[in-house]
């Protein structure tokens, strides 16, 4: 019996080791597929737009990625887009952090009138397409003279359903009672309590909105391009917009240079943000 079992655990102990060697493969050629798009755009910022579309494809760097940044800048005020687009991109992040994890403490954590109905009018405030609220917001914008001016990219977006509704579903989870009930004992008011009590524990789910928030600002395209009419004061999107020429003159390696560049501010953000949600994760799962 004694032996029967000792044949039975290599068998076992292999078996778990072919289970894992196949799982790490599978997401080594996940990680590979992912993050193949970057690197052909990487490939394609170093080539002019003939040896880009030449067979066999190139798949190692070239030599002209400086040409293709002198050309960008030639073309486009491309650091002035994206001061533009940074302005607008971290303004919205910061007052959508702010309103949304605002709005959503009071719904998660407090009782008032009409609660449930406030809270059924912004769901379906979030299943309503942005786009259908283009004409009347650019109306409003004329009417109060924000026309060509980043107030018109910012205050618009200054807070969301979505915002709300994942920082009400964390905060609710996430925040105990008992700790605000020891904060009211204490005497704190209603803004101690969130700023001292709620803030520091939902660090992790405003991080997670804050990268949501700035990646969705700094991609925005349809709103800008509207809002904005003239054309050496836009956002970064738009400006790399105009990179494209007719009647099939693109300068594709140019235009995947800017792509490329533009990426630049995204990477930082999601890096940071990323850092600060798996530090603050660890620190919660200590306490």
């Amino acid at each position: 019996m004694a032996f029967l079992q000792g044949t039975r655990r290599p068998k076992a102990i292999r078996g778990t080791r072919k289970r894992g060697i196949a799982l790490h493969v599978s997401l080594i050629l996940g990680v590979l597929l992912s993050a193949f798009p970057f690197y052909w755009a990487v490939i394609m910022s170093t080539h002019t737009s003939s040896e880009i579309f030449s067979y066999p494809p190139k798949l190692l760097p070239g030599t002209h990625f400086l040409e293709n940044v002198r050309s960008l800048f030639d073309n486009i005020d491309f650091f002035g887009s994206m001061f533009n687009s940074v302005l607008v991109a971290g303004s919205v992040t910061f007052l959508v952090l702010f309103f949304d994890s605002l709005a959503a403490f009071v719904f998660a954590k407090f009782q008032f009138p009409g609660k449930n109905v406030l809270f059924a009018l912004l769901m379906v405030i979030f299943m309503v397409p942005a786009q259908l609220a283009a004409i009347p917001q650019f109306v409003i914008m004329a009417k109060l003279g924000w026309i060509d001016s980043m107030t018109a990219l910012i205050v618009p977006a200054a807070a969301n359903a979505f915002g709300i509704f994942w920082m009400r579903q964390y905060m609710k989870s996430a925040i105990h009672d008992e700790l605000l009930d020891a904060s009211r004992i204490d005497g704190a008011n209603f803004l101690r309590q969130y700023w001292h009590v709620a803030l520091p524990v939902v660090r992790p789910g405003l991080a997670f909105l804050g990268i949501f928030t700035f990646m969705g600002q700094w991609n925005d395209y349809a709103w800008p391009l509207i809002a904005l009419t003239n054309p050496n004061n836009v956002t970064l999107q738009v400006a790399l917009s105009q990179l494209n020429g007719t009647h099939g003159t693109t300068d594709y390696g140019m235009v995947m240079t800017g792509a490329l560049l533009a990426l630049v501010p995204l990477l930082i953000v999601f890096a940071v943000g990323a850092k600060q949600i798996i530090g603050d994760l660890g620190k919660g799962a200590i306490r």
